[in-house]
């Protein structure tokens, strides 16, 4: 792929996603707005895990583009192991809805809406199978269909929801499964992505595709607990009425600040290819490693200026957008938008060693951002709503450094081969 090419691919995908950010935005005023602050809890329970489930299916994207990527460079169609990966990845979903599943845990996180963990089961094997479809067309660097399933993902959850709403049918379970449907959106693009695969020939054994992608899956896990799963585990901290009512608007400010990365998913699968075809040489090795640098320098300086405008005008924009209820203050949005933007730097470095198939790194680097944030959450002085913005601020930014430290080191490359 030229440099042309590959600039209007990014341009492809950098659309898709802010069209599919604003398209986000909307279903989550909707849904604030339209419920009860009670349901409303029960409901972002609900987002939290479906797209935690879609966060640990990332690396089933990566690693899809990955190989797509490598036949690509060889003239090839990709073979079955990216089948397989799929596979193994949906096996893991399901057990893991199974488990939501059991009345006690559907129970605990639904109350009487325990058919929500019968939804997310669904939209979680669908997500297995849509990132192994944007894995695909992104590595065969088909970026107009690659944007257009991301778009229409975004599409189906919003208008489905709109339509529900005029419907009359705005309670939790209708709002939640139009956000479910989404998860389906890539049943148009299959047969874009099929026509790449040549499911004949030879394929990686299936305890190494096991290996690898379940590593990865366990890294993304764990991205996931401070990605949208860090509500929940800050819930676990609240022992008064008082401190859950504090935490109210700190859940709703981070699932909005979080949005962003839930669909820097895929830029992280369009970063894989880019370093597999970059490392092919020493020159585009230098380019990448230059890039690198810049872009992890520019993100501490993004970080800035967003915690700066998330004090100054965060608190007035969540009243405006979501109500008066929602008071929070602008230490806590500035905190927010810096961890949002150093977890986006954090997310696009792990998908450098993604395609160097460093998958160990990948978890050592995730482990500590996630132990960094329970720690601090634990042990650090203050109330805890301090101590959960602090939780946020401190584990992305020593994670920041960590993954600079792993992929600007000198002499490694992305891997060319499947095996």
């Amino acid at each position: 792929m030229t440099e042309k090419t590959a600039g209007r691919s990014l341009g492809t995908v950098g659309i898709a996603v802010l069209i599919a950010a604003g398209l986000g935005y909307p279903l989550l005023i909707v849904t604030a707005r339209t419920l009860s602050p009670a349901d409303n809890a029960v409901f972002l329970t609900f987002w939290g895990i479906v797209f935690g489930v879609g966060s640990t299916l990332a690396p089933v994207e990566q690693e899809l583009s990955r190989l797509a990527a490598v036949a690509d460079v060889a003239g090839k169609r990709a073979n079955a192991t990216g089948l397989r990966t799929v596979a193994v990845a949906a096996a893991a979903v399901g057990l893991f809805g199974l488990l939501v599943a059991l009345p006690p845990v559907s129970e605990r996180l639904f109350g009487e809406h325990t058919v929500l963990a019968l939804v997310a089961l669904a939209s979680g094997l669908a997500f297995a199978v849509q990132f192994g479809t944007r894995g695909t067309l992104i590595g065969f660097h088909e970026a107009k269909s690659f944007g257009g399933l991301v778009v229409s993902e975004a599409a189906v959850r919003i208008g489905l929801l709109g339509l529900f709403v005029v419907l009359g049918l705005n309670g939790v379970v209708p709002l939640a499964i139009a956000v479910a449907a989404g998860s389906f959106a890539f049943l148009p693009f299959g047969f874009r992505a099929r026509k790449h695969l040549d499911l004949t020939g030879g394929a990686e054994p299936w305890g190494v595709v096991a290996r690898r992608i379940l590593v990865l899956m366990l890294s993304a896990g764990l991205t996931a607990s401070v990605l949208t799963g860090y509500p929940a585990i800050v819930k676990l901290f609240a022992t008064t009425r008082e401190e859950l009512e504090a935490l109210s608007g700190l859940f709703l400010a981070l699932t909005v600040a979080r949005l962003p990365l839930l669909l820097l998913s895929p830029v992280q699968a369009m970063a894989v290819p880019t370093v597999v075809r970059l490392s092919q040489d020493e020159e585009g090795h230098g380019k990448l490693r230059a890039l690198l640098v810049k872009g992890s320098a520019g993100a501490f300086g993004l970080a800035a200026v967003g915690a700066a405008f998330g004090w100054l005008i965060g608190p007035w924009a969540v009243k405006l957008l979501f109500g008066a209820q929602y008071d929070v203050p602008g230490w806590v949005l500035a905190g927010l938008v810096w961890s949002s933007v150093l977890l986006g730097a954090v997310m696009l470095l792990a998908a450098v060693l993604v395609a160097r198939t460093e998958g160990a790194k990948v978890l050592v680097l995730w482990a500590l951002v996630a132990a960094l944030s329970v720690l601090v959450l634990t042990f650090a002085p203050g109330d805890l709503v301090l101590r959960a913005v602090l939780g946020l601020v401190v584990a992305p930014t020593i994670g920041a450094f960590v993954a600079m430290a792993f992929v600007l080191r000198p002499g490694v490359r992305a891997e060319t081969s499947t095996g």
